[in-house]
């Protein structure tokens, strides 16, 4: 169950199950002309409606049809359709997953290993859309309200990448996510030689209406940004102004639960700035968690339930 209203409606998907690439819900358009491969992806969680509302609202816009990329290839994929299709508006937090998560599963030992969920073979439907892509921007939201954010990987390349973006204001460099690798740092994208890129928005609330505004958003201007479309066709549908400023935050500690039974100590919520060091903000059976330096942003603070493993809330600073 979940205190936050469901402002969003889920839109019908199923009018894009039929694709031309051989795997259901993922669509190839090809410009025919030299440029990058760009992938743009929707419901890697399956109660996350914004990722899912944009694509809708891109086909609508004739993307796949009338319309193709400027130049080289655009990938629209569709991720964890199987969750998606038991969202459920009264108990919506209960779709994210149907076996495990699907973006902790991007590691070749993993992908590649011998083990099996309904997740793990979307992931390998999906993994040679991923590794093709020189560009990628996976749509997520957040369980807590919050600002939105942008996950630019452990790499300042990513950063620089949002930065070209212009969108959201706050970005994020983190050290990765202890529970197992992210789509948006596989391969190339988390190599610092490679020129292949990647960025992770975290939209807002999970089902504000205003979540599916910045993933619209963020998905016009990214297309803009790759060559896939023209600043006119971009100018005309960008909803937001840009932020008047981006600011940096870097993560350098994820506290991950002990037991079920941590719990934080005072109300937490996204971004929110604790001022001094050697403030206990959590507990866990007689493990106290301070923060170890002045000014700590916690970064995604997780409302569900301690267990062995969970990563609780991200801990970084605000750089210049």
């Amino acid at each position: 169950m979940t205190d936050t209203p469901v402002e969003l409606v889920a839109p019908n998907i199923g009018l894009y199950r039929s694709s031309n690439t051989g795997v259901d819900w993922v669509h190839l358009l090809d410009s025919g002309r030299p440029g990058p491969t760009v992938m743009v992806q929707a419901l890697t969680h399956g109660n996350e409606l914004c990722g899912a509302i944009a694509l809708d609202w891109l086909f609508r816009q004739g993307m796949g049809r009338s319309l193709a990329p400027l130049q080289g290839k655009l990938i629209l994929s569709f991720a964890n359709v199987e969750a998606y299709a038991r969202f459920d508006p009264s108990n919506p937090s209960a779709s994210r997953c149907v076996d495990e998560d699907l973006n902790r599963v991007w590691a070749d030992a993993v992908l590649f290993g011998a083990g099996d969920s309904l997740e793990l073979r979307r992931a390998r439907a999906l993994q040679p859309f991923v590794d093709a892509a020189d560009a990628l921007l996976d749509l997520h939201s957040m369980q807590d309200a919050c600002r939105p954010l942008m996950v630019c990987g452990l790499l300042d390349k990513g950063a620089a990448f949002a930065r070209a973006l212009g969108m959201p204001g706050d970005l994020l460099v983190d050290t990765g996510h202890p529970s197992g690798l992210r789509m948006r740092d596989r391969g190339g994208f988390g190599d610092p030689a490679s020129p292949r890129n990647a960025l992770l928005i975290e939209c807002g609330q999970h089902w504000e209406r205003s979540s599916a505004e910045v993933a619209i958003d963020s998905v016009v201007r990214f297309l803009q940004l790759t060559g896939c479309v023209s600043e006119a066709w971009a100018q005309a549908r960008i909803r937001l102004p840009l932020p008047p400023r981006q600011q940096l935050i870097r993560v350098d500690q994820a506290v991950v639960a002990l037991s079920d039974d941590f719990h934080f100590l005072r109300p937490i919520h996204g971004l929110d700035v604790i001022a001094a060091a050697g403030t206990a903000f959590a507990q866990d059976g007689d493990t106290v968690f301070k923060t170890r330096y002045d000014q700590t942003v916690m970064v995604m603070p997780s409302k569900r339930p301690g267990q062995p493993g969970n990563t609780m809330v991200r801990l970084g600073r605000f750089e210049a």
